[in-house]
């Protein structure tokens, strides 16, 4: 299993919790990357979006590409796993500004592609936003080009939203044959897309039983496709560790009590389930921590949680991708009660 978690570039993952004592700053997100290259987490996952999703739109939000370039100048080890949406990027100009990163951080960069969800944010900044299917449409023919230019001395390439002529990038990134591309998705038109053109199918979190069907059906959809390579998997979940149960629940309480006042990001919140296909129920654990974080039930004693991810592990899991609060303790603590003993038992193994 390899461990990632979520660069906190909105200032924590709480929405129910105001200050969770994560500033929104470079300053924060560069003594954490670097901490944790130290303490054996293998990779960050950056998110982009121009406005805060956790703490509302009015509060400060990192900008994710300007922030990873930054990253890979001033750490050696970590993989940087980057949120792109197609939409909001012109894929020659993008696939040229990636590489250039990718050599920044000596072939360490991975996109998280993304097609975006949010209506009113593209509206404020006077961007285009696609319904539902033209998102998977547009994102099929932007991964093309940037595909076509980080593998070909000269593209060529005219589509429905796209047009090159005998295009150069240079430099190539570093990483062979390209950066890994992860994708997420639950519809079928986001599915045919990611085992036809991605590397790896990002989940939200859910139980194992539920994630081993999901990893059966998309590797079963690669190889329907024809693809040789198969099919790499992540996972987001919300991780509390704690040195006894009855420690971790009464945390677990504390994150998912919602105020009497709604909390500045519910509204957006509930545009995002009106637009997708997950379920509909609201529940207040799912509102206070994204992605169906809660879901896995990472949440227990150090040997809880290794034994949810060596169940994880064995339906086919090959990436965690965790938040926590507040991020550098609960980061170190994980690190040494998790990370540590269970590279140390693979390497044993």
């Amino acid at each position: 299993m390899r461990f990632g978690y979520w660069m906190p570039v909105f200032g924590g993952w709480l929405r129910n919790i105001p200050d969770e004592g994560m500033e929104a700053s470079w300053e924060y997100v560069k003594r954490l990357t670097q901490r944790s290259e130290e303490t054996g987490w293998d990779l960050s996952l950056i998110a982009e979006l121009n406005l805060n999703d956790i703490k509302g739109v009015e509060q400060p939000a990192l900008d994710a590409w300007s922030t990873a370039a930054a990253l890979a100048a001033v750490t050696r080890r970590i993989d940087l796993m980057v949120a792109v949406r197609p939409n909001f990027h012109h894929p020659a100009l993008f696939a040229k500004a990636a590489a250039n990163i990718d050599n920044i951080a000596g072939g360490r960069l991975a996109l998280n592609v993304v097609s975006s969800w949010w209506a009113d944010e593209a509206r404020q900044y006077g961007l285009q936003f696609d319904e539902h299917d033209d998102r998977y449409g547009r994102t099929s023919e932007w991964l093309d080009v940037v595909d076509g230019l980080w593998t070909q001395a000269r593209f060529t390439h005219e589509g429905a939203r796209y047009r090159l002529e005998n295009a150069i990038c240079e430099p190539k990134p570093v990483a062979k044959p390209r950066p890994t591309i992860y994708a997420g998705g639950e519809s079928e038109a986001a599915k045919t897309m990611i085992a036809t053109k991605c590397d790896a199918y990002v989940m939200h979190g859910d139980p194992v039983e539920a994630i081993a069907l999901k990893i059966a059906d998309m590797a079963a959809r690669r190889a329907n496709v024809g693809q040789e390579t198969p099919l790499k998997f992540g996972m987001a979940a919300y991780a509390i560790v704690r040195d006894s149960e009855a420690e971790a629940q009464g945390e677990l309480e504390r994150i998912s009590q919602l105020p009497p006042e709604p909390p500045p990001g519910f509204a957006n919140f509930d545009q995002w389930l009106s637009g997708t296909q997950l379920e509909r129920e609201l529940k207040v654990r799912e509102y206070s921590v994204s992605n169906r974080g809660l879901r896995p039930n990472l949440v227990g004693t150090p040997e809880q949680i290794r034994e949810r991810i060596e169940e994880y592990e064995a339906a086919g899991l090959d990436l965690l991708l965790l938040q926590m609060s507040p991020q550098a303790e609960e980061m170190d603590r994980f690190a040494e009660q998790v990370i540590a003993p269970m590279k140390a038992q693979g390497e044993r193994g």
